[in-house]
């Protein structure tokens, strides 16, 4: 590594070459994490990780930079927004429609198009490649959502955005439509300040919460929360929040719906997190009719493929359940009880007991076709 670098001018080179690998800001911060490790154990010994093990298993290391990666001194942090370029101008009002049509899935807006771990981390490594060219040998790790790290706090004390209520990260000219990312390096960079809170006495993602999973303002129960429940909870789900889930399979956005800093939230600018096919304002009755190989054929470079089949029918069965507890037009009631019974003697016993369960949601009263 070259001796006697300007850290200032590297820091403004790496935000100039993240534009250019489409990154919608990069920061700095240091190692020191000190001060988030009280919350980070008061966390995990409430047991809000709920079955994400992972999590108490590598403990305090997501707090310490230092002992995760032997010999980083600084974490480049990055930020890439990926509301679809598709998106209409009033796509909250649009996301918000979803949740009246009982018969259609939903599925969180960043998991509509190609697996956001991949995008970032080939990007991720591209610039620390051109770090390296610039200053010569560089220890580096890269990580996007994929290893114990405090993503959040870093993203914070370099200036991404400030910490929401509802524990995500928000930025006055980005909302919180972005995936986060870092790059851990064993040399010595300025960080980038952090910024101001700006969420004031607003507690609007709180009240949107469908699970009430957001138990106090910037504290998850992600027990409670829909897109543990959909995506890192396996086996059963608890049948008290299963009425709560409405028509959410995979994932949730309500909080960030409910956010008036999402206002300001911008397209991606890559094709990457277009829509796919198939996936946006898909029925439950054709999502939940995939067989395992078509399901895998779909969702290939999709962060869906990762639940697996079996979690996906469950998922899609709580779904139809409650489509059934509306009152929606009897010949889609028919089509929703005509799917889950297809699914009754499913190998799998999670799924059957999920059939089960929603095929004993249907109204009191008969259904009668007319």
């Amino acid at each position: 590594m070259q001796s006697g670098f300007d850290g200032a001018r590297l820091v403004r080179q790496l935000q100039d070459w993240g534009r250019e690998l489409a990154f919608s800001q990069i920061g700095v911060a240091g190692v020191d994490l000190g001060s988030a490790e009280t919350g980070l154990r008061a966390w995990l010994a409430a047991g809000f990780h709920g079955s994400m093990g992972y999590m108490a298993t590598h403990g305090l290391k997501r707090a310490r930079p230092a002992e995760l990666v032997p010999g980083t001194v600084s974490v480049i942090t990055a930020r890439m927004d990926y509301l679809p370029r598709t998106a209409p101008d009033d796509w909250v009002a649009d996301e918000w429609q979803r949740q009246q049509r009982p018969g259609e899935g939903i599925i969180s807006v960043y998991a509509r198009g190609r697996d956001y771990h991949k995008v970032l981390r080939n990007r991720l490594q591209k610039l620390a490649e051109r770090l390296a060219a610039d200053v010569g040998p560089l220890g580096h790790r890269v990580f996007t959502d994929s290893a114990p790290v405090l993503e959040a706090e870093l993203a914070s004390r370099s200036g991404q955005g400030w910490r929401g209520k509802h524990t995500l990260i928000l930025n006055r000219e980005g909302g919180s439509m972005f995936f986060l990312g870092e790059i851990y390096i064993d040399m010595a960079l300025p960080p980038t300040p952090p910024v101001g809170h700006h969420c004031g006495a607003c507690t609007a993602c709180m009240v949107a919460c469908p699970t009430r999973a957001i138990v106090a303002p910037y504290r998850l129960d992600a027990r409670r929360c829909i897109s543990y429940l959909t995506i890192e909870h396996d086996g059963p789900i608890p049948s008290e929040l299963r009425p709560l889930m409405g028509n959410r399979i995979y994932g949730c956005d309500d909080c960030q719906l409910a956010c008036p800093w999402n206002k300001f939230a911008r397209r991606a600018t890559l094709p990457d997190f277009d829509p796919r096919d198939g996936i946006a304002g898909a029925t439950l009755v054709e999502l939940f009719g995939w067989e395992e190989a078509e399901f895998l054929r779909r969702t290939e470079g999709s962060p869906i493929r990762r639940i697996g089949h079996e979690r996906w029918l469950r998922n899609i069965a709580v779904a139809l359940g409650n489509a059934l507890r509306t009152d929606a037009p009897a010949a889609e009631r028919l089509a929703w009880q005509a799917a889950l019974q297809a699914r009754a003697g499913h190998p799998s016993e999670v799924v059957r007991e999920h059939v089960a369960w929603a095929l004993a949601q249907q109204p009191a009263a008969p259904i009668v076709t007319v």
